[in-house]
């Protein structure tokens, strides 16, 4: 398979992993770098990718306390979203399509803010979570098969989706012809290049073997936007919401809550309750370090908002 980047056939392979966070499969997958450009990649991409995704593979809220002082706690940390996106709005116009929504709550959030919103997702599961949860319009299918009139987009969404897939060239380009004259795309994926990952390497929690197909610098996902038809025009480094909890799952893979949650972990709802505060005390304890590897731009996201030429 050739660079996505680069075209180069050649590469070097810098570890082998597995996957940590779900536990779907105990085999090694080889992830590999580009010998000409360096950019990195599960090498060679499993041909049943789908077996490696659980069925609730996103948050959901429950009924209990510790769900739901959990719920509000990520309707609390997705304002960091809310707001980045909130600033292409006012600059491109409504309305937004939020591409993987999962269960809605970030478009849930917009939507009580006043924007039009519609979500796409694969999953019939996730749909009707976000439409009983947080009265969100889904339709079910992807980007390449989108059911939306080209230029009737605002602005396009992609939250931790890039690094999930085959093409994302592809997608990116398909997001361009949603969008109209100077619509703004944001995307946000893991940042190869933090020191979170300097630090755990294969631990750490943005590589996801072997659900992530490719891993990014900021660099590598500011040339492929270009090549796909953006300017950019904001990146930042930081989210409330994934950065101390990335390095707090890092660490303590199976208190990630949505990972106890795949494996069966959480018990009662008094020892979820517990792990949610075992986890937060981590994630708490996480963000001076997320902070800093921010600030020098080596923060373990990028969010970027490009606009479409």
């Amino acid at each position: 398979m050739s660079c996505l980047l680069c075209g180069e056939r050649s590469f070097r392979e810098l570890f082998r992993a597995t996957d940590r966070l779900y536990g779907t499969t105990a085999e090694l997958f080889p992830v590999v770098e580009c010998t000409a450009c360096g950019l990195v990649r599960l090498e060679p991409v499993p041909a049943d990718l789908g077996r490696f995704y659980p069925r609730n593979y996103w948050f959901k809220p429950g009924a209990s306390l510790a769900a739901r002082l959990e719920e509000q706690y990520r309707r609390l940390l997705i304002r960091d979203h809310v707001a980045f996106v909130e600033r292409a709005l006012l600059v491109a116009g409504g309305p937004i399509l939020d591409v993987g929504c999962g269960g809605g709550l970030f478009l849930g959030v917009l939507q009580e803010r006043g924007a039009r919103v519609l979500g796409l997702d694969n999953s019939e599961e996730a749909a009707r979570a976000a439409w009983e949860q947080n009265r969100v319009t889904v339709v079910l299918g992807d980007l390449l098969r989108a059911p939306v009139a080209a230029g009737g987009c605002g602005v396009v969404t992609m939250f931790h989706v890039l690094e999930h897939l085959p093409d994302p060239a592809g997608f990116l380009r398909a997001a361009r012809d949603l969008l109209r004259p100077a619509g703004r795309l944001v995307v946000q994926v893991p940042n190869l290049d933090c020191w979170q990952y300097r630090l755990l390497g294969r631990k750490w929690n943005g590589v996801d073997v072997p659900r992530h197909l490719t891993d990014f610098r900021a660099h590598d996902l500011e040339k492929l936007l270009g090549r796909c038809g953006f300017r950019v025009r904001r990146t930042k480094f930081f989210s409330w919401r994934d950065n101390p909890a990335g390095l707090a799952s890092s660490i303590a893979p199976r208190l990630d809550p949505v990972a106890r949650n795949v494996r069966g972990l959480d018990g009662s709802g008094a020892a979820k309750l517990l792990k949610d505060l075992v986890y937060l005390a981590l994630v708490t304890a996480s963000v001076p370090f997320a902070v800093a590897e921010a600030a020098a731009g080596k923060g373990s996201t990028v969010m970027i908002e490009a606009e479409a030429f």
